[in-house]
């Protein structure tokens, strides 16, 4: 005998024997069992799962003549002949080519005479659907009273063109879709009983590539093992079939991560040269990105249909993708594949799209947002507000002096842009103390030790970290500009460079914005800021806008120093209001 194609060699002769559809096949055994047979069938379901394979099991289980647990015992009389198709019992006729009234006419006229043999005549109609409505008409009657040893059974994948009334008359059973684990268990089995050597990756490709239809599955099984021999590898059936491999998926998962554009061009040109579609590119990778988020989403791998080496991979993704990203991709995607179709360049569309994706900046939740505004609500403590005082204007002063002279808070000193002049863009301000646990070196003043200690104990900074943390501000206060403008910040970048800088108050940078707009942008930015400076300036430090804009900004932009808090009884403070004429001011 000449070879037989997989899908006939392999073909179910069993119930049990019938993968995928054990809904159908255990309902069909316990009729049989129960006596409880119907007149007419219907069978639907997608191409290639069994629905003409279970007709002919249910006609000889009811015509077998040593049935075994309700199932053929295919070794009967009956049962070969019905397997070889010799049987004068069964018909088995194809309506595409059989779909005129007067073959119906013919089938309501044979169905008068009482089997030849067997127990029950079983007419096997395939691809019902196709008869005319005509047809349909005629055969109402004969399906709804059809001789007791008269059996119909209907196969069809459109049951849609069906007439609901011969639906009515009918049982129907509807066949579902192979699972993908399901074929590719038969598929190990069969390669194993032909000796054939195939791995778990090349079997997710034949079974993916049928899409859910077995005999499919068989057919591709037959063609790759006509081209491969009884070896066969991942990479050559990927060529044969004109698959895209998987793992192009992961590198643009991957790019998107890491921000890495280059990738775009090189798999760009991977699919052209290799002859892919890009539109088959495209739904492969919406199937990649629903992968990952159905693991993020239940973190494990059983509901995605891949090869056992890609299930690592797609938990890796866990904690680096979040829901509302692959939300966004996802719903872009879905758009870039319709605009596809309209599309006469593909591959540079694909590769536009593909660079926007990569380009695309992490989301945030309102959630997490809050939940970051109370962290770092808790983590900055307030600082209950003190009266504070003002020098008089002084020029020329430097900031050795003033690091020699107060050994308490320092004051404000107006116009003195000749001692920081790296500071372009600060002006008059105030100063508070805030808590930070710093180790603070005693001094040669007893007055200015005993001050440290205590500012140690309450967890302040001492004047001169003041000033320590003033002149670092000033100093860095561009590079903190650019820093925040180089990271791309779409809210902050068109304002931040407009920040007037007034002066620094316990632990907030006191400025002015003339932009009501941009300041909410500092306010929803608030702990990234924080985090910030603290990389500038070593210190976190929150934004505090002025509502009234101060006189020396109307002309040039100056400099002023810090505010402090003046502690009572602090002979130092007495000093500097007697001698040098600072006054009193509550802040």
């Amino acid at each position: 005998m000449g070879f037989i194609v997989t899908a006939r060699k392999w073909r179910p002769q069993r119930f049990d024997e019938v993968v995928g559809q054990e809904h159908i096949t255990s309902t069909l055994k316990n009729a049989i069992k129960n006596n409880r047979i119907a007149h007419a069938y219907i069978f639907t379901g997608p191409r290639g799962v069994g629905k003409t394979t279970t007709a002919r099991i249910l006609a000889k289980s009811l015509n077998c003549l040593n049935p075994v647990d309700n199932e053929p015992c295919n070794e009967c009389e009956l049962c070969l002949s019905i397997q070889n198709g010799q049987s004068m019992d069964i018909f088995e006729i194809d309506a595409a080519s059989n779909r005129g009234i007067d073959e119906i006419r013919t089938l309501r006229e044979s169905v008068k005479y009482a089997p030849s043999r067997g127990k029950y005549k079983i007419y096997i109609i395939d691809e019902v659907h196709m008869l005319t409505k005509e047809s349909f008409n005629a055969f109402l009657k004969t399906l709804e009273e059809p001789p007791a040893h008269t059996i119909f059974i209907f196969a069809t994948t459109d049951i849609h063109k069906v007439p609901l009334t011969i639906i009515s008359r009918c049982q129907r059973f509807d066949f579902r879709r192979i699972q993908l684990n399901t074929i590719k268990s038969l598929l190990a089995d069969i390669a194993i009983h032909e000796k054939i050597e195939i791995d778990d990756k090349t079997l997710t490709i034949i079974a993916k590539k049928a899409d859910g239809a077995l005999r499919d599955a068989e057919s591709f099984f037959d063609q790759i093992v006509s081209f491969c021999g009884k070896k066969i590898d991942p990479e050559t059936v990927s060529r044969m079939l004109n698959l895209i491999d998987d793992e192009i998926y992961f590198v643009i998962s991957d790019a998107i991560l890491e921000k890495n554009f280059n990738t775009v061009f090189d798999v760009s040109e991977s699919i052209y040269n290799k002859g892919y579609d890009f539109i088959d590119f495209t739904n492969g990778l919406i199937e990649h990105f629903r992968n990952i988020l159905t693991v993020i989403l239940t973190k494990k791998t059983d509901l995605v249909e891949t090869a056992e080496v890609y299930r690592t991979k797609y938990l890796n993704y866990i904690d680096q993708y979040n829901e509302g990203d692959l939300l966004r991709i996802l719903n872009f995607l879905n758009k870039t594949q319709q605009e596809l179709r309209f599309t006469q360049n593909h591959r540079l569309k694909v590769e536009i799209s593909l660079s926007q994706l990569i380009g695309l900046n992490r989301t945030t939740t309102i959630s997490e947002i809050l939940n970051r505004f109370e962290s770092s609500d808790k983590n900055i403590s307030s600082v209950p507000e003190k009266k504070s005082f003002r020098l008089p204007e002084i020029k020329n002063l430097h900031t050795d002096s003033i690091n020699k002279t107060i050994t308490t808070e320092p004051p404000v000193v107006k116009n003195v842009q000749e001692t920081y002049p790296s500071a372009n863009t600060l002006t008059d301000s105030k100063l508070k103390t805030e808590r930070q646990s710093e180790t603070v070196q005693t001094s040669e003043s007893p007055v200015k030790s005993t001050k440290q200690a205590k500012s140690v104990e309450n967890g302040k900074l001492t004047s001169e970290q003041h000033i320590s943390l003033y002149n670092k501000i000033l100093q860095n206060w561009d590079e903190f500009v650019k820093l925040v403008v180089s990271e791309k910040r779409l809210t902050l970048g068109p304002y931040i460079g407009s920040l007037k800088l007034i002066g620094l108050e316990g632990s907030k940078i006191k400025v002015w914005l003339d932009d009501e707009h941009g300041k909410k942008s500092f306010q929803f930015d608030k702990e990234y800021l924080a985090i910030k400076t603290n990389e500038v300036f070593g210190k976190k430090l929150t934004f505090q806008f002025e509502s009234k804009k101060p006189d020396s900004l109307s002309n040039k932009t100056g400099t002023s120093g810090p505010i402090g808090e003046k502690v009572n009884d602090d002979p130092v403070i007495d000093m500097i209001i007697k001698e040098l004429g600072g006054e009193e001011m509550s802040g």
